[in-house]
């Protein structure tokens, strides 16, 4: 609780009060000045706000420090939390103990692995007999193209090379295509010059007919002709 002003007339008589009184009364200080001097300071006031916003930033300061931590520790809650620690020390019991049997049961695991299993039958729930038909549908698969697949990962290291290989096969199989092309272009070409000797072809024929008939006549023209003038020449 803050404790009275000495100096205010307001409050309880005191001895300050009594000496304002007769100060007032003998005119040295007026009820003015007496005002004025009650009134605060303005640059206490500041202070006081810087204070208080100094405080604020402090406390904001400490929350986001807290806030921060906070957010660690549920970062880091399956690591240093105790109830997942205890969980994870469960589950390593669990596998230590599965670990510890198998030691145990060891000569007899090797047993039943040495052991072949033809003609066995696996006790399976019927919940899950759906699922080892799918199963057994994807094993038959994946046997199928295992053969394949082991091809392609033998393969890889030499892929490079087959890519090469088969670039110059491409460049091959253009030449080829082009010197294809040429030669169809010149099948063309002969065949229409074909055409066009098959269509000369009986021309020159008739016109060799015609020679042949020709020159069969023209030699026995002279005979007749002498025998003509002889007969002319007996009569």
């Amino acid at each position: 609780m803050a404790a009275a002003n000495p100096w205010d007339r307001a409050a309880e008589p005191n001895a300050a009060g009594l000496l304002l009184d007769r100060f007032v009364a003998s005119g040295l200080v007026t009820q003015e000045m007496l005002n004025i001097s009650k009134k605060s300071a303005s640059c206490f006031v500041n202070f006081s706000r810087l204070q208080q916003m100094t405080n604020i930033q402090a406390e904001i300061y400490q929350k986001n420090l807290e806030i921060e931590l906070l957010r660690l520790e549920k970062d880091a809650a399956d690591v240093i939390h105790p109830s997942f620690l205890a969980q994870k020390c469960n589950a390593l019991q669990n596998m230590n103990n599965h670990l510890e049997a198998v030691l145990k049961e060891k000569r007899s695991l090797r047993q039943r692995l040495l052991k072949p299993m033809c003609q066995e039958n696996l006790p399976i729930e019927a919940v899950y007999h759906r699922y080892m038909v799918h199963l057994l549908e994807l094993a038959v698969t994946f046997i199928e193209r295992l053969e394949n697949h082991l091809e392609t990962i033998r393969n890889i290291p030499h892929l490079d090379e087959n890519l090469k290989k088969m670039s110059k096969a491409l460049a091959q199989m253009d030449i080829l295509v082009t010197e294809t092309e040429e030669l169809a272009e010149n099948i063309l070409k002969w065949q229409e010059q074909q055409k066009e000797v098959s269509f000369f072809i009986p021309k020159i024929l008739a016109e060799e007919n015609y020679l042949h008939k020709h020159d069969a006549i023209m030699p026995s023209l002279p005979f007749t002709s002498k025998v003509h003038i002889q007969t002319v020449n007996a009569k």
